[in-house]
């Protein structure tokens, strides 16, 4: 059976990993970013991803994103081999990174919108999401660009929301946000999340992530391990 006859096979059974990485190595460039990660995410977990700067965080969130590619070892998101069949996966994933990934010259609204869009969100849905993050009304017609950090991060959020993505991968997600934003974010992650979304969170703020993680993987040298909730 070739790898993609398998992938299919994989989809089409129901695996219940949502994300199951066997021995990964994915590279930066030359760099060994991942060197051997394993791990099994199931269905409407919080997952913890814990380590120092530069561990290999970032890369596992970008290549359960279908970002990076596979070097060696399995990786499978939503049933889908990773090693031949990236861009599938694309559409059920919800990246949010360092970057807020907005356009600077549209308005909150229209960004929201448009991420929606790529769902077929109603018009509903996306007011939904835009008050849930608290970026209706007088942020909703104003340019990216003019916002602060803070309201920037909203916005984001609110895209995210809005595109009902079956996996949430954050990275540093409480970033910029005041403790109203924090804790409105942390809801609508529990709400997501009892919906059926399976979310990984990266994250230094881990007295917050600890509280709302249903348990954590230690990141340290692109390897990985299952670590112990406070």
């Amino acid at each position: 059976m070739s790898r993609s006859s398998e992938s299919i096979d994989r989809s089409a059974a129901g695996a219940t990993a949502v994300v199951e990485l066997r021995d990964v190595v994915a590279t930066l460039g030359r760099f060994p970013a991942l060197s051997g990660a394993t791990m099994r995410v199931e269905r409407s977990e919080i997952v913890l991803l814990r380590g120092p700067n530069g561990a290999g965080k970032t890369t596992l969130l970008r290549l359960c994103a279908g970002l990076v590619p596979v070097v060696r070892g399995e990786a499978f998101v939503m049933g889908h081999d990773l090693s031949v069949d990236r861009e599938r996966v694309r559409p059920l994933v919800g990246l949010l990174g360092h970057q807020n990934g907005l356009y600077a010259d549209l308005t909150v609204a229209e960004n929201v919108r448009f991420w929606g869009a790529t769902v077929g969100a109603s018009t509903a849905e996306v007011d939904a999401a835009m008050d849930r993050m608290g970026v209706a009304d007088r942020l909703a017609d104003v340019p990216v660009r003019k916002l602060s950090a803070g309201q920037k991060r909203r916005a984001a959020l609110a895209g995210l929301v809005a595109r009902r993505a079956q996996v949430w991968l954050l990275d540093e997600p409480h970033a910029g946000l005041d403790q109203t934003g924090r804790d409105e974010l942390d809801a609508t992650l529990q709400q997501a999340a009892d919906a059926g979304a399976t979310i990984l969170v990266a994250s230094h703020e881990l007295d917050r992530a600890e509280s709302l993680a249903t348990r954590a993987i230690d990141v340290v040298a692109g390897q990985t391990s299952d670590g112990h909730l406070s």
